[in-house]
């Protein structure tokens, strides 16, 4: 038996998640949400991963596509996020600024870097579905600071902090 929802929760708010957005094609066009659930697995080979909840309406548009974009949001981009966070938005229309990138896959305006990537392993896990996919481009994008969840709201991750 695990801990109840609430409490865990509740422990791990203090801890700081980085924010990025997850975009793909999906059957009835653009796909996207924002997700704090993405890692680096390994560099050698190029692997990331992220999660995403079962009862997401996002996995429905992009549990299958065979490719899809991870967006680094930055400090700047938090209406962005809290767009593409928010059930029933129309996440790509204007504001929105993208374009496609490879394979196909919407890419959006403004980040601190893309990566497009294809699934490897996807697997139930909890109320969730865990992605396993390797990194196949990548992009840098204007230097800037980071976003990250804390405490339930987003924060900006300043210069002085990161260089902690």
């Amino acid at each position: 038996m695990t801990v109840e929802e609430t409490a865990l929760r509740a422990v791990l708010r203090p801890h700081p998640s980085g924010v990025a957005a997850l975009t793909a094609q999906g059957p009835d066009g653009p796909a996207g949400v924002t997700i704090t659930s993405f890692a680096s697995l390994s560099t050698r080979p190029a692997l990331v991963s992220f999660a995403l909840a079962d009862s997401s309406s996002t996995w429905a548009q992009v549990g299958d596509a065979e490719w899809f974009g991870i967006q680094l949001l930055g400090a700047h981009q938090t209406e962005l996020a809290e767009r593409f966070a928010k059930r029933g938005a129309d996440r790509f229309a204007p504001p929105t600024g993208w374009h496609r990138g490879p394979h196909g896959v919407p890419l959006l305006d403004g980040c601190l870097g893309w990566l497009v990537c294809a699934p490897r392993h996807r697997q139930r896990v909890g109320d969730h579905h865990l992605v396993v996919a390797s990194v196949e481009h990548v992009r840098e994008g204007e230097p800037g600071d980071g976003l990250v969840h804390h405490h339930g709201r987003l924060h900006p991750v300043t210069s002085s902090i990161a260089r902690i």
